[in-house]
């Protein structure tokens, strides 16, 4: 989906060559003729991802205004304003009322595309510093989670009723769409925002730990026990325990797991006594659990007692509406972590991103972001960054070089011994800077003297055509060809 630009200009000329231009951009124009109009545009919540803002609008609310209100009510789109005259006190009476930046009237194409593209940049990366803010603080909320896909919407409202109460919750989905950060988001909408959210992937876990990892163990409890463990469960009482790929945990732990649900306590190996805890279970899994089921690889009564709530996350590719926002997401952060100065994805790599499958998910267009960053030279990102990408989409022509064959080795194991010769195919036309012999590099004289030598020779010796080829008049050229000795290289010439 397009990025949308809401343009408030009460003159209709403007307006009319703001939207031609904004169109003609790349962008998705919408129009307000007074502040009145585009605040309530602004409040509807129809995905406005950047305004272009007349500052003088008759009708009792000007720009300043207009920026004013947004402030007092928590709108945090990004504002280019505009001005007629680009008086220095009216700009930064903008800026200090929340303008990222402004234009003069008429803005040409490129200036208008460098602002918004620096403006939603900056959003971008506000927004994800906030995001991860809130992660950290345990705060995630759903707006954070905000989708374009029915689909997920659908599952955004079911996750919205299940944090206003402790009910357990299963989040089934492929790998990588992003299970934990749903779980996050239920626990920061909910009565334990800011508590503990414990994290435990049950597949990574050794089976012959689970139990201690889970309930905690005491000194002296095993082999190797040195010191005592509350375990997952103590560490998450009052918050949240997140149990990723639940469908991984052996079947001798799930017995204790049940028991701990049902009864709210751990039993810690070694310990005299239970511990009671007070959680909030969230599980997830990338397969069936009722297949494990059927299977007898998962238990019948735990199954039961963690499906009390579930749901299921969409893959990505059941989703391409949120990758341009993912992706514009993706690429603000790591451009901030890499140092890069990058303003966004080009029009041509985010159709290439939209048409992909993604069976990675949320997770390989994050690390297909990284590596596209990483590897960016120019202040946006191209199909280039993406040769892997668009080598599987029909229509993008980017090609991944072939790896090298390895050579196949003897009966015997050892690879024989083999003169490597390199061939070295030069340009004739080239011109090297660097002194063969020494390796140091040659003097300006030297490099002009090549440069004339060369331009003699391409043009046959007219002397017109070389002093208007090399940019200089025919009394420098023939100054030159004296002071560089050439002069005395072309009447040799001549006679032989």
């Amino acid at each position: 989906m397009s990025t949308t630009v809401l343009i408030i200009d009460d003159d209709p000329v403007q307006r009319r060559l703001a939207e031609a231009m904004v169109r003609r951009l790349g962008f998705e124009p919408r129009i307000a003729e007074n502040g009145h109009d585009g605040l309530n545009l602004l409040r509807s919540g129809e995905g406005i991802d950047v305004v272009l803002l007349d500052l003088v609008m008759p009708g009792g609310l000007d720009g300043l205004g207009v920026l004013a209100e947004m402030r007092k009510g928590g709108i945090d789109t990004p504002v280019i304003v505009q001005t007629s005259n680009g008086s220095i006190d009216a700009v930064v009476n903008a800026m200090r009322a929340g303008a990222v930046d402004f234009v003069v009237k008429p803005a040409g194409a490129e200036r208008l595309q460098v602002s918004i593209k620096n403006a939603l940049r900056v959003d971008q990366l506000e927004e994800e510093v906030r995001r991860m803010r809130r992660r950290a603080s345990g705060s995630l909320g759903f707006k954070d989670l905000a989708s374009k896909s029915p689909d997920m919407d659908r599952v955004i409202r079911l996750a919205e009723r299940s944090a206003k109460s402790n009910i357990p919750v299963l989040i089934e989905g492929e790998s990588g769409v992003g299970k934990e950060v749903l779980a996050r988001a239920i626990q920061g909408s909910g009565d334990r925002r800011g508590k503990p959210f414990v994290t435990v992937n049950c597949g990574a876990i050794p089976e012959n730990l689970v139990e201690s990892t889970l309930f905690g163990h005491e000194k002296g409890a095993f082999t190797g026990a040195t010191e005592k463990h509350v375990g997952k469960f103590v560490e998450a009482s009052g918050g949240t325990l997140f149990l990723d790929e639940i469908g991984e945990l052996p079947l001798d732990a799930q017995v204790k797991l049940l028991r701990a649900l049902q009864e709210g306590e751990v039993d810690p190996v070694g310990g005299k006594r239970a511990v009671r805890v007070d959680i909030r279970l969230i599980s997830a899994t990338n397969r069936s659990l009722l297949d494990l089921v059927k299977q007898g690889k998962f238990r019948e009564d735990l199954y039961y007692r963690l499906n009390v709530f579930p749901m299921t996350l969409p893959p990505l590719r059941a989703r391409r509406e949120d990758i341009p926002d993912l992706a514009r997401s993706f690429c603000a952060r790591f451009a901030a972590e890499e140092g890069k100065r990058l303003r966004g994805i080009s029009a041509e790599a985010m159709a290439l991103l939209s048409r992909y499958a993604w069976p990675g998910n949320v997770r390989q267009l994050e690390n297909a972001l990284f590596r596209a960053v990483v590897l960016a030279d120019g202040d946006e990102l191209t199909v280039a960054e993406f040769p892997q990408i668009a080598a599987q989409v029909e229509g993008f022509d980017v090609r991944i070089p072939p790896a090298p064959s390895q050579p196949s080795l003897p009966a015997g194991g050892m690879e024989p011994v083999r003169e490597i010769v390199r061939v070295e195919v030069r340009d004739p036309h080239a011109m090297s800077l660097v002194v063969e012999d020494t390796g140091e590099m040659k003097t300006m004289d030297v490099i002009e003297a090549e440069a004339i030598r060369f331009a003699l020779q391409f043009y046959r010796g007219r002397m017109s055509e070389v002093s208007r080829r090399l940019g200089i008049g025919r009394s420098t050229l023939y100054r030159k060809l004296k002071e560089l000795g050439l002069d005395e290289e072309e009447r040799s010439e001549d006679a032989a």
